[in-house]
């Protein structure tokens, strides 16, 4: 696989920045040059990444808290305005943060709970989204990137609002990726992580030794391909599972 662009003078927003994957991606993009805006819901998470971000000699970060389960669309569009006052531009767009709810029969679901994963997995990446597309719009290339999971692709018993949630992603990946196409230079896809160590699995898999789950950072590369200007190869509109997307890229050089 060829070695991963500079990111020098591109911003990239990314979702969840405090979490594995986020932070994980946020120093790799820092160190490839880019200033990168760390969004999430607990400032100190975010804090340690700005910290790593900064000891290490990268561009300075910016920190933009807000928490999805309350978050209105004017907050995103507040969001979206300070990003065009600080930096002038928006290059890429992560989404990272996610809740997982409760893993619980539909039957027996809390009506309050199916509402909040909804919010924070399907509404909010949506309102932000919306908000920050006349920035996206307007660079000569742009990359909108989703997370997404198995269970988004395939329902499977006990994921209630969480794998709806995704399905409902995977879906909205689809219609921005075709809304945009014509007239955008903006790329949309959603990225499946695979079995990763993150908090989030965690939580799902309370037996699981973590210790034996392969770290955020063995996935970084496929977040930094599809983010950058080499990404542009990859088909708008498409689900794409991390590691088979690394592996394709190592056979094809």
């Amino acid at each position: 696989m060829n070695t991963p662009q500079s990111f020098a003078n591109r911003v990239i927003l990314i979702t969840g920045a405090g979490g594995a994957i986020g932070g994980a991606v946020a120093r790799a993009l820092a160190a490839q040059g880019a200033s990168v805006v760390l969004m999430g819901r607990s400032l100190p998470p975010l804090e340690k990444t700005y910290d790593e971000i900064i000891a290490a000699g990268h561009p300075k970060p910016a920190i933009c808290p807000l928490d999805f389960a309350s978050a209105t669309a004017e907050d995103f569009h507040n969001a979206a305005a300070l990003i065009q006052q600080e930096f002038g531009r928006l290059d890429g767009l992560l989404h990272c943060a996610a809740t997982l709810g409760s893993l619980t029969p539909v039957e027996h679901y809390d009506a309050g709970l199916w509402s909040r994963v909804l919010q924070i997995n399907l509404t909010a990446p949506l309102l932000l989204t919306r908000s920050c597309l006349p920035l996206l719009k307007a660079a000569s290339e742009a990359a909108i990137l989703f997370s997404t999971s198995a269970v988004g692709h395939k329902g499977r018993a006990y994921w209630g609002a969480y794998g709806v949630a995704q399905a409902g992603i995977e879906n909205l990946t689809q219609i921005l990726a075709d809304e945009l196409e014509a007239n955008t230079a903006v790329r949309v896809n959603c990225i499946d992580p695979g079995t990763i160590r993150s908090r989030l699995r965690a939580l799902a898999y309370p037996g699981e030794d973590p210790n034996g789950l392969p770290g955020p950072e063995t996935v970084v590369p496929a977040y930094l391909h599809l983010l950058g200007e080499s990404g542009s190869e990859a088909t708008s509109g498409k689900r794409i599972c991390a590691l088979d997307y690394l592996n394709s890229l190592s056979k094809n050089g």
